[in-house]
């Protein structure tokens, strides 16, 4: 190799990189004689040059540009060359026609098989696993890298709470670009010869974050065109301490929901798909870990769906009207402040305003704290309400204490009935006055006190939801028991959301109950994301809600955080509420 003598005296701090270059083999693609391309470093007065300066800009130039050349392929950007680096493929064994031949056998049996990293299972339904799904796992980590640099929103609603990012079928970034292709082409194909189902070229992709006590609740995925639901985990290692799992439940004779029979702990550059079909129930549990996110990429590959038969409807509550106890039952549990006819009339006014109200200390310190102390101490037997896809609480069934049993008599009275009348303006007894100044002209005793949507400018309500003249005012009620991992859900087929109602609610066992933690009840508009009301639990408080049918409502999932205010109360877990409904 040629020695190069460099000037001592001029660029010294490039210097030895130079030489060190040069020794190593580093070529010049440069001509002897020319310093055109360092014009900027001699002024372009080549008489400034010395020969060995000029060999040295040229070759300090050569190198500058070698290494550009190179930070631009390496950070995957700029040129063709820069995206070709970010490339993915299936792994090797699902490239393969003898898996994959393997694997469409057990699929179509509906068999249990292991077919190298590709396991098929049908229980409870239909589902695949595939192991090392991206052949080159380094691949992994420049794709981590884009997802997390992209905007995630914070989705939560009756159904889940996590974070989500936008479409990833139009992002340019090099490595979601890679997978897209591969999701959306090779795999899309291995998926339709594997299952014999033909495919779209639609396919659904988001990434999505799962931190500490998000979730998303039991369900089926069933949407138009939605054929096959997959996901792909990139979460750090996990374990199923860590909750996050995908959870697949059972089903009844119904198609409803029943218990989990399999849990799925999340593994990196696992695929995990199943056919979306009337029994496909899964949830993702909540994560317990408070330092990792459970991080994967999902969507729906879309073809004909499967035939759905009739959707199972929950019974209607059976409603009772009042039982005959008089006003003597009101002065005995609660606040007198409540019963003065002034406040009475104060209250109505600003309840007839905004459609609902919430009634501090309540209950008669002395009977709130027998309600409560009968609710800690004494053995009451809780039922578990179902299906999941639906609720997951507890209900008091059979005989409950004296005091609680008494206390439900106090919200099921003839008094109380009237006592609400006068408090809301409804006609929930013959005694109750008639709004005969109403400017509404419907006919309804209520017409002054209007629906929480009324309220919100969401028009009329239906008049088919409108009291009948005649009709025997009657309530349904029970007791409830709420703690972590209890929850309600909106479904369309609700029968209590058939016509106008009077919500109660009086909360039990709710000192330094958080927000955060859930449990509270949220009412928004059908069909809308627009939250109308929440209603947040409160020791002794009595919250009471007009609604219409265009108003839905559900308990906002309690979620890990709400162990750490129970840790302090040995007898006590959650809290709990008298949970009522009036009707006219």
């Amino acid at each position: 190799m040629t020695d190069i003598l460099l000037p001592p005296n001029r660029f010294p701090a490039l210097r030895s990189r130079t030489t060190r270059a040069l020794n190593a083999g580093a070529p010049l693609p440069v001509e002897a004689g020319s310093c055109h391309n360092a014009a900027t470093l001699c002024g372009g007065n080549h008489g400034n040059c010395s020969s060995g300066e000029e060999l040295f800009i040229r070759v300090l130039f050569a190198i500058e540009m070698s290494g550009k050349r190179r930070q631009i392929v390496q950070q995957g950007g700029g040129s063709k060359k820069g995206r070709l680096a970010a490339r993915a493929e299936l792994s090797a064994a699902l490239r393969g026609q003898a898996g994959r031949e393997e694997a469409r056998r057990a699929w179509e049996k509906r068999a249990a098989a292991s077919c190298g990293p590709v396991v098929v299972d049908s229980v409870p339904f239909q589902h695949c696993i595939i192991h090392s799904f991206i052949e080159n796992s380094t691949f992994l980590d420049g794709l981590k890298e884009e997802l997390l640099d992209l905007r995630f929103h914070e989705k939560s609603n009756d159904l889940y709470k996590f974070q989500q990012s936008e479409d990833l079928k139009s992002r340019k970034e090099p490595h979601i670009s890679a997978l897209r292709d591969v999701l959306f082409v090779d795999f899309r194909q291995w998926l339709s010869e594997v299952t014999g189902v033909k495919l779209e070229t639609t396919v659904d992709i988001s990434c999505a974050q799962y931190n500490y006590t998000d979730t998303l609740l039991c369900h089926d995925d069933e949407l138009e065109g939605r054929r096959f639901a997959f996901i792909l985990y990139l979460a750090p290692e996990w374990s199923e301490a860590d909750g996050g799992t995908l959870d697949l439940y059972s089903t009844d004779d119904r198609t409803q929901p029943g218990s989990i029979v399999k849990s799925l702990v999340p593994s990196c550059n696992t695929l995990v798909f199943f056919e979306v079909s009337p029994v496909s129930f899964h949830q993702v549990s909540e994560v317990l870990s408070e330092d990792k996110c459970r991080l994967s990429v999902s969507g729906w590959f879309h073809g004909s769906s499967l035939a759905r038969p009739p959707r199972c409807l929950d019974p209607a509550p059976i409603r009772n009207p009042h039982i005959p106890l008089d006003h003597e039952i009101l002065y005995e549990w609660i606040n007198p402040a409540y019963l003065s006819f002034e406040y009475q009339s104060q209250i109505q006014e600003e309840f007839e305003d905004s459609s609902e109200i919430s009634l501090k200390e309540f209950l008669k310190e002395e009977k709130f704290g027998a309600v409560c102390a009968a609710l800690e101490t004494h053995h009451i037997d809780w039922e578990l309400l179902g299906p999941p896809n639906r609720r997951c609480y507890k209900k008091a069934k059979g005989e409950i204490p004296e005091v609680l049993s008494a206390c439900m008599d106090l919200l099921r009275s003839e008094a109380f009935f009237l006592f609400l009348s006068n408090l809301t303006g409804l006609k929930l007894h013959f005694l109750a006055p008639d709004n005969e100044d109403s400017d509404e002209g419907e006919g309804s005793s209520g017409d002054n006190t209007k629906s929480l949507m009324r309220r919100h400018g969401a028009g009329p309500a239906d008049p088919s939801a409108q009291s009948e003249g005649g009709k025997v005012p009657t309530c349904t009620g029970e007791l409830r028991h709420w703690k972590h991992g209890n929850y309600t859900m909106i479904h369309d087929q609700d029968p209590e959301w058939q016509e106008l109602a009077l919500d109660l609610l009086l909360f039990c066992g709710c000192e330094e109950w958080e927000p955060e933690y859930g449990g509270f009840t949220s009412y928004i508009a059908k069909e809308e994301d627009e939250e109308l009301l929440t209603v947040y639990p409160e020791n002794n408080c009595l919250a009471l809600v007009y609604r219409d049918r265009e108003t839905m409502r559900f308990v906002k999932h309690i979620n890990h955080r709400s162990l750490q205010r129970d840790a302090n109360r040995p007898n006590r877990s959650g809290f709990w509420d008298f949970a009522f409904a009036y009707y006219e």
